[in-house]
């Protein structure tokens, strides 16, 4: 058959690569994998602001690469999806460095060396662009060159990865005693930090740990499944088969609040806080891919009385297609045969996370032992939430006694009751997969003793305050919950 070459234009793949959406810390996680893979024992991320000639570098002692080797490592696509990879190698796609860098910065410059004998290549976006064409350049610039000769310090192997006329940093607006900008820039450290101790967990841990640092700062572990906390409660462990391989899926029930120190209740929260550190963790030859989602399992959605549910899914790196790894190494879609697995795992644990969390919110809201010791009872005893003053409180009864009571004792109480709504102990009791909403005075329909009693003081509340009897009826007509009922208000 007859063909044409339709080649991709360089200035519009380029700004392909640089629309995928990579955060900051996931875009320096791309490079770490590719210090990983060189088998690097020691990893620094360094951040340096100096205004619009910010930089960050990458830089690892790994064995580092000859010419032709980063010749391939910066060429987009060189090794796809198929190419056979080492068992520490990272990386699927070959785009990695490249996508990873060009979304954070204009120029990428990458120093290496395997003997004492240092290449340097260059991608110059403005380069590219102008000329319409793929040139990478050898060397760097002189600012460039002065970085990078600071950053390998007299080492003889290894890789630097340098980041500079990094984006939203290389305006014309911004000046190196900005400091807001700075403060921003340095946040992104922190953020970056944080995140690498959360993706390279099981990297930073072992006989066989690297030394990951930020800035000089070594970067923490984070353990998402508290495995080393004795209340910790974990379900047991399945290997799912796929393929000629297996999947390992384990799931932890985090303890309580009541059972952490605040210390250890912050670290457990992680990067992205409870909410959204609940679900699935998906690593893949240990490097966390994907780090709380329910995984778009049916009926399942981020819920705070499932925040201590927390289950590790291990794929092996040769079911990439299957999972649907992306380009970025942050998302996947499970196999539509493990579904059904992974959703029956995944409602084991959130029930158990629920009934932890449920236990916790009935003792909070029970007055059993001391009836005087809270201001609400909250209670779900035949499938429907209520919520009701605690009438042996001895503010509520300073305020019913007999006779009238102190305006101080009513003013008190309700100060009591505006801090201690059961916000806590509501939540955990509501489920909101069912209709368990509470309905005031038993819901719509005729007003019962009760709700006509609370109607008749409102009633003469208004009157009292200069509105006519109609005017005063036809007010509680508009006022929930009385416009659901029917009463003397009504006619």
């Amino acid at each position: 058959m007859t063909y044409d070459i339709a080649a991709p234009e360089p200035a519009g793949m380029v700004a392909s690569l640089s629309s995928l959406g990579y955060s900051l810390p996931a875009a320096v996680a791309d490079l770490v994998d590719n210090s990983i893979a060189a088998e690097a024992r020691n990893i620094d991320v360094e951040f340096t602001w100096t205004g619009r000639d910010s930089w960050i570098a990458v830089v690892d002692d790994g064995r580092g690469m000859s010419a032709q080797e980063l010749v391939t490592a910066m060429t987009v696509a060189a090794r796809g999806p198929a190419t056979s990879r080492s068992s520490t190698d990272l990386g699927r796609f070959g785009v990695g460095l490249k996508s990873a860098s060009f979304s954070q910065s204009r120029q990428l410059s990458v120093a290496t060396a395997t003997d004492g004998v240092w290449h340097v290549r260059t991608w110059d976006l403005d380069v590219v662009e102008e000329s319409g064409e793929w040139r990478l350049l050898h060397g760097a610039d002189l600012d460039t060159t002065t970085v990078l000769d600071r950053l390998r310090s007299g080492t003889d192997h290894g890789t630097i990865v340098l980041w500079r006329q990094l984006n939203g940093y290389n305006g014309s607006d911004v000046r190196e005693d900005d400091e807001r900008t700075q403060k921003q820039f340095y946040a992104e450290a922190a953020r970056t930090e944080s995140h690498l101790g959360m993706v390279f967990a099981r990297f930073l841990t072992g006989s066989r740990r690297r030394n990951l640092r930020v800035s000089g700062t070594p970067v923490e572990p984070w353990d998402p499944f508290m495995v080393n906390h004795p209340s910790v409660q974990r379900l047991p462990t399945e290997e799912l088969p796929l393929g000629g391989s297996s999947v390992r899926v384990e799931a932890f029930i985090l303890p309580s609040a009541h059972r952490l120190t605040p210390e250890e209740y912050g670290l457990a929260a992680g990067p992205q806080g409870w909410l959204d550190q609940q679900g699935f963790y998906v690593y893949r030859r240990n490097r966390l891919i994907l780090a709380g989602d329910w995984l778009g399992q049916r009926g399942m959605r981020r819920e705070e009385k499932y925040n201590l549910a927390r289950i590790a899914v291990d794929i092996p790196a040769e079911t990439d297609v299957e999972w649907g790894v992306d380009v970025r190494k942050s998302s996947v879609v499970p196999p539509v045969g493990l579904r059904p697995h992974l959703h029956r795992i995944a409602r084991q644990a959130r029930a158990r996370a629920a009934d932890v969390l449920r236990h916790r919110g009935q003792v909070a809201a029970r007055t059993h032992g001391d009836p005087l010791s809270y201001a609400w009872n909250v209670r779900r005893p035949d499938g429907r939430v209520t919520c009701r003053i605690n009438r042996s409180h001895p503010l509520v009864q300073a305020a019913l006694r007999p006779g009238g009571s102190n305006t101080a004792d009513v003013r008190a109480l309700i100060r009591l009751l505006e801090e201690t709504v059961p916000v806590a102990a509501l939540r955990v009791m509501h489920e909101t997969d069912t209709s368990d909403d509470p309905e005031p005075f038993g819901g719509p329909g005729p007003a019962d003793e009760s709700a006509t009693e609370v109607a008749e003081r409102i009633y003469e509340s208004l009157v009292s305050g200069g509105r006519s009897p109609a005017a005063a009826r036809e007010r509680l007509r508009t006022m929930p919950p009385f416009d659901q009922l029917q009463g003397f208000w009504s006619g």
